[in-house]
């Protein structure tokens, strides 16, 4: 493939991205299998974060290639809006049946932001068809990404994500972010300081009163800010005082969704059960953009009340439930299941929080965190100019030393996909301290 002249470059406005720095030197991949991505050189570049946190089956795996094939071919689009398909109700019941006992349903959405934004949704109207319409207050927390809607920025707590958009934002509470360096320093797993940070839901309940509050939404790692795992039993208390109060309890697990934690959901490996879940990226290993929410049967049930010709819930999208999306989502849980990669996951766990950690003592490494294959490390930043030592070292990866990871501020985080071998771990970090070190 020939070099994109700067004229093809420009008409393109990047995400989260300086384009002006990018344009002026592309990080341009043509093509990926497995735990590779290639330049149009044939370079090949270890992909350390699984493109997005979404390859969690790796890249351009056969079955989900070929499911996504057949299915262009036999039915490229059928509305859900009073219609169906076979493949989205096949899909519902695959999601349906890894996730937690009690979560029976699934509203399927086309991404993780509008995930979030049909979770607090669903919520709020759940209290009104209960008839506790005073219930609209929604709990976020400090350093939350819950995506781009203005749900999920109202409720999320990454300051640059809010800053040009507050006039059109909904008042949210937080809670504390549960990360504390001076507690938490080089933390293995689940830090023991911090369970008590949830009892501040109770302070919210005393200031607003529980009969305003709809729901709390947390990540049950905070992914984007730089993988902060929760504190033991912040989880677990967490629960608690929302049951005590009537208030819904949201995981946004559209990271920590399908093995990232050695589990399909963090739910299950913390123990605690939402009432509403949500999840994207690895439900179809990124093949496809897919999303959605997983409801408690109980929620459900309280919407099937009305006239038979009504519909339920005056919400949904064009593409819920895509006939490709739906197809790729039942593939890549049968190649999770196939090559009992949630397992695999949690075998590796131990080896890749090894490999991550003898990164401390490191130039610049400032502190290091980790949970299932899921790491950050944060550096020491450059006071005159915040984040850019975090973007020259992601730099330095992708140029010199042939690996993508993710960057966020003076954090790089880690996330690579669930076939990776003990010897590409190795890799990668090794990469990182040889980068950290030029």
């Amino acid at each position: 493939m020939a070099a994109l002249t700067t004229n093809q470059l420009e008409a393109f406005w990047l995400p989260f991205t300086p384009n002006r720095e990018f344009k002026q030197r592309p990080r341009i991949v043509t093509r990926a299998e497995g735990m590779y991505y290639f330049d149009k050189d044939g370079r090949k570049i270890l992909d350390a974060s699984a493109g997005l946190w979404c390859a969690n089956a790796g890249h351009c795996r056969t079955p989900i290639v070929k499911a996504i094939q057949e299915a262009a071919e036999t039915l490229d689009f059928a509305p859900t809006f009073q219609f169906g398909h076979p493949k989205v109700f096949e899909a519902a019941a695959k999601i349906a049946a890894l996730a937690p006992q009690g979560l029976d349903h699934v509203f399927f959405t086309n991404s993780g932001s509008e995930a979030t934004d049909t979770a607090v949704k669903l919520a709020v109207a759940y209290h009104r068809a209960k008839g506790e319409g005073t219930r609209t207050r929604i709990i976020g927390r400090e350093r939350a990404y819950h995506g781009v809607g203005m749900t999920g920025i109202s409720a999320g707590g990454l300051v640059a994500n809010k800053r040009w958009f507050n006039a059109l934002a909904y008042p949210a509470d937080h809670l504390s972010a549960t990360y504390s360096r001076q507690e938490q320093h080089w933390s293995r797993g689940e830090p023991a300081w911090g369970a008590h940070l949830a009892d501040e839901l109770e302070k919210l309940v005393a200031l607003h009163d529980a009969s305003t509050i709809a729901a709390v939404i947390v990540e049950p790692v905070a992914g984007s800010t730089g993988v902060l795992p929760p504190p033991k039993g912040y989880l677990k208390r967490l629960r608690d005082i929302a049951t005590k109060h009537g208030i819904l309890l949201i995981f946004d697990e559209v990271i920590t969704g399908f093995g990232r934690v050695g589990a399909a959901f963090a739910a299950e490996r913390f123990g605690v059960t939402p009432d509403l879940l949500c999840f994207a990226k690895g439900v179809t290993s990124g093949a496809v953009p897919m999303g959605g929410v997983l409801v408690d049967k109980r929620i459900y049930d309280q919407f099937m009340n009305g006239p038979e010709h009504v519909p339920d819930m005056f919400h949904g999208y064009t593409y819920s439930g895509h006939p490709l999306a739906a197809a790729a989502a039942c593939a890549t849980i049968d190649l999770y299941k196939d090559e009992n990669l949630f397992g695999r996951a949690r075998k590796l766990e131990a080896h890749f929080e090894e490999a991550v950690h003898t990164l401390k003592g490191k130039p610049h490494v400032a502190d290091i965190r980790n949970v299932g294959l899921a790491a950050a490390i944060d550096l020491d930043g450059i006071d005159s100019a915040p984040g850019k030592r975090g973007f020259e070292t992601m730099k330095e990866l992708f140029f010199k030393h042939d690996m993508m990871c993710r960057v966020s501020g003076d954090t790089l985080a880690f996330s690579p996909p669930l076939i990776a071998t003990e010897s590409e771990i190795d890799e990668i970090f090794g990469r990182v301290g040889a980068a950290l070190a030029a």
